[in-house]
């Protein structure tokens, strides 16, 4: 006789379900980047990859707005990330200017360093969630360029070119050096700001909402002006999270310091007992002649 499972076991609540579901439209969004790049439609492969990363930015903070955040859903994310940010923007690169780098296809090498970095990045990051030791502040900081970042950075060049038409932005060699330049930041120690856990005061939320507002009308009027603006704007921003990280770190070690415990009482005397018996067993000095 076959036990049929109870009703709450064969049913899964919707907020379980939404944040994976933004998860496959992102992954969906990152495969079609690469299609878009076949067919050499230039604008909507870096839309698309746009898209990507704003269904990325979404689905982590729909998943614990409703409470359904789960092991599957941390690991499809990954496999999305490393898809969508790690394959499609050097694929869209390499349709549109790598494989003219020379004979050989150097190129395809970029593609394949680009990915691997994003690959050991992306690692690193999910082994890093399990350090529960780490002081809190360093939650306001990535290791690194986080992955979405890497992937915009590394269109930069071809972003512009949808506005300014200049055999510079094309630039083979130049796409690949600043490719494998930004697939070393996204492995590197550098840390970048994360935005994550960015508070507004009640007198700045006015400003902060005009702010938005005259940003989305930008990237509605002139988009590829504005994220090209953007991601200088994070590239600037690297030289001041590097001050703030440190200065977190400083102050870190000068409150370790200030908390040490003093030296017992009697440690004092013995080590300044020790000193002087130390020299007393040595040979008088014209004995060594």
């Amino acid at each position: 006789m076959l036990i049929k499972p109870p009703p709450r076991l064969r049913k899964l609540p919707l907020n379980t379900l939404a944040p994976n579901i933004l998860t496959i439209c992102a992954l969906c969004s990152g495969l079609t980047a690469i299609r878009f790049a076949i067919a050499g439609q230039w604008k909507f492969a870096v839309a698309a990859i746009a898209v990507a990363a704003l269904f990325d930015m979404l689905d982590g903070r729909v998943a614990r707005l409703l409470k359904g955040a789960s092991r599957f859903g941390a690991e499809l994310d990954s496999l999305s990330d490393f898809l969508c940010f790690g394959v499609a923007p050097v694929m869209v690169l390499y349709f549109w200017t790598l494989r003219d780098l020379g004979n050989g296809n150097p190129g395809w090498l970029v593609v394949l360093a680009f990915a691997t970095c994003t690959a050991l990045r992306l690692a690193r990051f999910n082994t890093a969630l399990e350090d529960t030791e780490k002081p809190v502040w360093t939650g306001s900081f990535f290791t690194g360029i986080p992955s979405p970042a890497g992937a915009g950075l590394a269109l930069l060049f071809m972003i512009l070119s949808l506005e300014v038409d200049s055999a510079l932005f094309r630039s083979p060699f130049l796409n690949a050096i600043w490719a494998l330049g930004i697939g070393f930041l996204m492995i590197s120690k550098v840390p970048t700001y994360s935005f994550k856990r960015v508070r507004v005061k009640r007198e700045a939320v006015l400003p902060v909402l005009l702010g938005v507002g005259v940003l989305a009308a930008l990237l509605m009027n002139e988009p590829w002006y504005t994220l090209a603006a953007l991601e200088i704007a994070y590239i600037i921003s690297i030289p001041f999270s590097l001050r703030a990280h440190e200065r977190f770190k400083r102050g870190d070690a000068e409150a370790a310091s200030a908390n040490a415990p003093a030296p017992a009482p009697g440690d004092a005397p013995r080590d300044a007992a020790a000193a002087p018996a130390a020299k007393d067993d040595e040979p008088p000095a014209r004995q060594l002649h």
